[in-house]
């Protein structure tokens, strides 16, 4: 894209400056399903004030030849006929929403040299946070305690080993690392996101999203007003896959987000992990796969820094809980990482009901097991 072309005339700011070429690239990324590969195309034909301006014509055969369908471009010349492109850009700046264009200075290194690049990269936060060795931990969404308490410990181990962790926010696998991340206070979180930084998905992560832009790095390609659309998520997967060094899947069903992830990893020559999992849990059904063609087990984050080529010999926080005694050694060892019921673990165990009883409440106290109406689950380390 020749840089002389960002010089065209336009619509001022509110400072009554010309417009950046990063304005009209936010606008043009606020088209109807616009997404990286049709903003990629719409770049081919010109600078982003080029391609703006010639949305406003009556007709342009190349414009239709991208949207694909008449109803489509038709969408584009509506919204480009109503946008307000000066105001659509101080919104930006109002919400510290930072823009970076492909090929620019505040681009994302990390990003610049993928095979499949962002052509703008919004970030809220500091991206300056993105360098050194970072590790993408990936997982499901419906992620058992299990998943959710090695999700967390990698997160924090790693953080505390200097490792940026990098996931997308999400319920699950990808909240459970961030935490961890967040409670180190160390190596900043960076989170792929895929929608608009104002309209925070889901919900329930808003004070996690919060907390990552405030100590390390929100990014994504969608503009503000941007839903969270299905089509958005595989697109964030390659970021996430791009930004990492080594991906570790902590959960996953056979197919899902965290496979195509792994999948993008592969095409980048990334190095996989697996955390191994319970062969009766379906959602470790996709790590046990990967397990199964070579993939590199994942146990603790040793493992993972020792494929950075990093030491972590002191990452590992001790265990102070107190040892269980024979009853309660025997009531973790039939629970594994799966829950379980008093009754189904008295039928493994031996044990009398009330000594299952009081095992269990002797567990719960020392920390090695939640109890949740009937069902009795084994827990990490405590957070």
């Amino acid at each position: 894209m020749p840089a002389d072309e960002f010089s065209l005339a336009g619509p001022h700011g509110e400072d009554g400056g010309e417009l950046p070429v990063e304005a009209w690239l936010v606008a043009l990324a606020s088209l109807p399903a616009v997404g990286p590969a049709r903003l990629r195309a719409l770049l081919e034909i010109g600078s982003p004030p080029v391609v703006w301006a010639r949305m406003q014509v009556p007709a342009s055969p190349e414009l239709a030849q991208i949207a694909g369908k008449q109803d489509l471009y038709g969408q584009w010349q509506r919204t480009a006929a109503g946008l307000d492109v000066a105001a659509l850009w101080a919104r930006h700046r109002e919400y510290r929403v930072g823009v970076a264009a492909l090929g620019t200075p505040g681009y994302p290194s990390a990003l610049s040299h993928d095979v499949d690049p962002p052509a703008v990269v919004f970030h809220k936060g500091d991206p300056q946070v993105v360098g050194g060795p970072r590790v993408a931990i990936v997982g499901t969404r419906r992620c058992t305690r299990y998943g959710s308490d090695v999700a967390f410990e990698l997160g924090r181990d790693l953080a505390s080993a200097g490792v940026g962790v990098v996931s997308g926010l999400a319920l699950g696998i990808d909240a459970a690392a961030h935490a961890g991340a967040l409670q180190a206070r160390a190596a900043p979180p960076i989170a792929v996101v895929g929608n608009g930084m104002d309209r925070v998905y889901p919900e329930r992560n808003r004070a996690l999203w919060q907390a990552v832009a405030e100590q390390g790095v929100l990014l994504g390609e969608a503009p503000l007003g941007a839903p969270p659309e299905r089509w958005r998520f595989p697109a964030r997967n390659r970021i996430i896959a791009a930004l990492a060094d080594v991906v570790v899947v902590v959960e996953s069903h056979a197919s899902g987000g965290a496979m195509h992830t792994v999948a993008e990893a592969a095409a980048r020559d990334r190095a996989v992990l697996a955390v191994p999992g319970p062969v009766r849990s379906s959602a470790s059904d996709g790590c046990l796969e990967l397990l199964a063609d070579g993939c590199a087990p994942c146990r603790d984050a040793d493992d993972v820094l020792l494929v950075l080529g990093l030491s972590g010999a002191e990452t590992a926080p001790l265990d102070t809980r107190p040892d269980p005694g024979d009853a309660g050694q025997r009531v973790l060892e039939a629970l594994g990482w799966q829950p379980a019921d008093a009754e189904q673990i008295k039928g493994r165990t031996g044990l009398t009901m009330s000594e299952v009883a009081g095992a269990v409440e002797e567990l719960r106290v020392a920390g090695w097991v939640a109890v949740s109406g009937r069902w009795i689950e084994r827990v990490g380390i405590p957070r």
